[in-house]
């Protein structure tokens, strides 16, 4: 039982983890195929992905276990928008394969990463519900 626990646990995990870095790996995309002022080249992309995600991770920590004892939803939906821009702007000065011109551009490439990545998680959250429910049923 232990160790089927603890691949649980890693599944549980490496969903997490693959799903939140394909939301800005797509979301990162489709800023670049959308806004003008967006450019990305495919070793930025690979290098933005990566630096996007432990930023934004150790952003979201930050805001969330420091800062706001028990943030509403409203709270952390505003909070999720604030670390994905500080987030993008650490990323375009780390990460020489991305350029972002323009204040719209920073607002719409938020906007636009913001959204995939929620829409990411979502799938992750889905898919580790639907192994529980498969473990439990079957």
């Amino acid at each position: 039982m232990g160790r089927n626990r603890r691949n649980d646990v890693l599944t549980r995990w490496a969903i997490r983890i693959v799903s939140s870095l394909v939301g800005i790996a797509v979301g990162l995309i489709a800023s670049w195929l959308i806004l003008p002022g967006f450019h990305l080249s495919t070793t930025g992309l690979i290098e933005a992905t990566v630096v996007f995600w432990v930023v934004h991770l150790a952003m979201q920590f930050v805001a969330l276990r420091m800062l706001i004892r028990e943030p509403s939803i409203a709270m952390a939906g505003l909070l999720a928008v604030a670390s994905t821009i500080v987030s993008l702007i650490i990323v375009s000065i780390i990460v020489s394969g991305l350029s972002i011109r323009g204040i719209s551009t920073y607002v719409f490439a938020t906007l636009i990463i913001w959204a995939t990545t929620a829409v990411a998680d979502m799938t992750g959250r889905h898919m580790i519900r639907s192994r529980r429910l498969e473990r439990r049923d079957g």
